[in-house]
């Protein structure tokens, strides 16, 4: 008498040829409204190179593209046409563009760029939706999410930030004068050390680096990360981080210059210096990383890799 056992099939890997023509298709709309949007998209790429804040707005689509790629045996497993939604989608982006285009006025400029950037977002979320469904939307919702990031800020709301930035790094600078027993006066922007009075103008408050942080650690959240709580901590950390790495920089150019050389304060490290003072704080994020990545693999190991001990022997990775 013969036993039969069924063995579970072992599920299919993915195809690299399987949806070429959805690719293609979908890499078709994609240069079609590159063509169209030209003027939208040559605007941004003229700002992106001029506007300190919006260094970064030109990358964003080739990370965005490269996540894609990386992770497209996850992403695009049950890919299945859902045409209507994607559709609505894209007319939607396609009537907030004429929109934009036509109807804001001359005070309203400085919503015009994020608002048209921000409607062929949302025709390449559109298209994606159509040709692969929402099944794969949502795996690929980070990729296509971080495209946002292309959007550049409005000035008010950039203005904020800044003054926010500002504030934050002359609190922190304030503060390692005090720890270090540095006789110091604060007059809102205003630092009077021995010898000398700082300001720390708009210039100085790190818009740039901060923004570089913000990305760098969305994006190590995202790779190394799987719990949500774990991925919003970090992120967020970003921001005191980057106010932290901002007052280290102006309380030890100011040190320099009063005990060294009054030339710290105008010299390279202050105008080309900052990749220094960047590199610190990415070294100690990525310790905070390697923190939450250790804890978060003590408490679920399963998704790390690691096969599982059990009752019954070690579960497969």
């Amino acid at each position: 008498m013969s036993v039969s056992r069924h063995v579970p099939a072992a599920p299919l890997p993915y195809a690299q040829g399987s949806n070429a023509r959805r690719h293609l298709y979908f890499a078709g709309v994609v240069a079609a409204s590159i063509l169209v949007y030209w003027k939208t998209l040559s605007s941004l790429a003229v700002f992106s190179l001029h506007e300190e804040s919006s260094s970064h707005l030109l990358l964003i689509p080739i990370v965005s593209i490269y996540l894609l790629y990386s992770e497209r045996k996850r992403i695009f497993i049950s890919v299945r046409s859902q045409v209507v939604p994607g559709v609505l989608l894209i007319l939607a982006g396609v009537i907030f563009h004429w929109l934009v285009a036509n109807r804001f006025s001359a005070a309203e400029e400085q919503w015009v760029l994020p608002a048209a950037t921000l409607s062929i977002v949302l025709i390449w979320v559109g298209a994606f939706e159509s040709f692969y469904g929402p099944d794969v939307l949502r795996v690929a919702s980070f990729p296509l999410g971080f495209l946002l990031l292309m959007v550049p800020i409005p000035e008010s709301i950039l203005e904020r930030v800044i003054y926010f930035l500002q504030s934050g790094s002359t609190d922190i600078a304030y503060f390692i004068f005090r720890l270090f027993g540095v006789p110091v006066l604060r007059h809102g922007f205003l630092l009077s050390v021995p010898g000398v009075t700082i300001e720390v103008a708009k210039e100085c408050s790190g818009i740039r680096s901060s923004m570089a942080l913000f990305i760098t650690c969305l994006l190590a959240a995202h790779l190394f990360l799987r719990t949500t709580w774990r991925k919003l901590l970090f992120v967020l950390l970003a921001v005191p981080m980057a106010l932290v790495k901002n007052g280290i920089r102006i309380s030890t150019l100011t040190l320099l210059s009063i005990d060294v050389d009054p030339g710290f304060l105008t010299g390279d490290l202050h105008r080309r210096g900052g990749f220094v003072f960047f590199l610190l704080a990415l070294l100690i994020l990525a310790l905070v990383l390697m923190f939450l990545e250790k804890t978060e693999r003590i408490h679920y190991p399963e998704s790390s890799g690691i096969p599982v001990k059990t009752e019954t022997g070690p579960l497969p990775g």
